[in-house]
């Protein structure tokens, strides 16, 4: 049993937490992490109120363990999936994309644990005075949505750690035990995986997807939107048509127009390889197959030991 601010505040085995993405990060996936020992996370981003609700309680039925909601802010229905974390009693909430300070106080006087996604200090000391119990610190290689500071995970995390005095969860670029111990060497105290998740076989995402995703090369990634809200896209031919809109300064209308409605859905979810929105982390070019969570879980673990206990062997 590995102990300290993480696991304690979540109330968890290990301080490795599964990001709650957008058409991938469903009940399934979520309580498979938490029964495994992480914290599992569902992705409220791409669901309706009814559906959430749904998802929470599949969740709570598959698991006695304690897990999240990530929660954009910028979403058109927030207050009525407030509304519904709270009437559900869920333990956790991950906020992001918006202002900390909105909703946290909120939150906590319901007895909610609330952590907020960011991408600069600035905006991690921003969450401590908003309350927030701990930052996810997101580095530039990070899939889907971006800080538009791109700063990588191996800067941002020892100047967030410096920053806050609250815990520091560490995202972006993360797959693997050594990585996980690379990042609480610079002063995190967890991880957040996104993308070795959607790489799972519990994860919402259309196989044709996840198999894309493990066939991903280096550089088979790109930040893009960069107008709009940054992502980070696995090249097809909508992500090719970003570029080249993008190259010849299109403005934000033109950008708009060309994303459309529910892109990330065809991509992701529909499994639309070529026109819809792929979104994942440079980190997919280390991932190779397709496992249960739970394996990923207890893999990623037993290589954060190996290399706790030998950090200069070579893998």
């Amino acid at each position: 049993m590995f102990r300290n601010r993480i696991t304690e505040l979540f109330g968890i085995d290990y301080p490795l937490v599964q990001a709650g993405m957008i058409w991938t990060s469903g009940w399934r996936l979520a309580a498979a992490v938490s029964n495994a020992g992480g914290l599992g996370v569902i992705g409220a981003g791409s669901m309706y109120p009814d559906i959430l609700r749904e998802h929470i309680r599949k969740c709570r039925a598959a698991t006695g363990r304690p897990f999240a909601v990530n929660l954009p802010l910028l979403y058109p229905d927030l207050d009525q999936h407030i509304a519904i974390i709270i009437e559900e009693k869920v333990p956790v909430v991950f906020t992001s994309a918006g202002n900390p300070k909105t909703w946290t106080a909120h939150f906590k006087q319901q007895g909610i644990k609330v952590v907020h996604v960011v991408s600069s200090s600035k905006f991690a000391l921003k969450s401590q005075e908003a309350g927030c119990d701990a930052v996810v610190a997101e580095g530039f290689e990070a899939g889907g949505h971006n800080g538009r500071e791109e700063t990588t995970t191996m800067v941002l995390i020892p100047a967030v750690a410096e920053a806050v005095r609250i815990p520091v969860i560490a995202a972006g670029g993360i797959a693997t035990g050594r990585q996980m111990f690379a990042a609480m060497a610079l002063g995190a105290e967890g991880v957040q995986m996104g993308s070795r998740f959607v790489a799972s076989e519990e994860a919402s995402a259309h196989p044709a997807f996840k198999k894309a995703v493990i066939d991903a090369a280096e550089g088979d990634t790109r930040l893009s939107l960069k107008a709009l809200t940054p992502v980070r896209l696995l090249r097809n031919h909508f992500a090719e048509a970003v570029r080249a809109a993008e190259d010849r300064g299109a403005n934000k209308d033109e950008l708009t127009a060309l994303l459309g409605r529910a892109r990330a859905k065809k991509g992701m979810f529909d499994g639309d390889l070529e026109e819809g929105e792929l979104e994942i982390g440079q980190v997919s070019a280390l991932l190779h197959e397709v496992q249960p969570a739970g394996a990923i879980v207890e893999r990623v673990w037993k290589d954060f030991l190996a290399a706790l206990e030998n950090p200069l062997q070579k893998i």
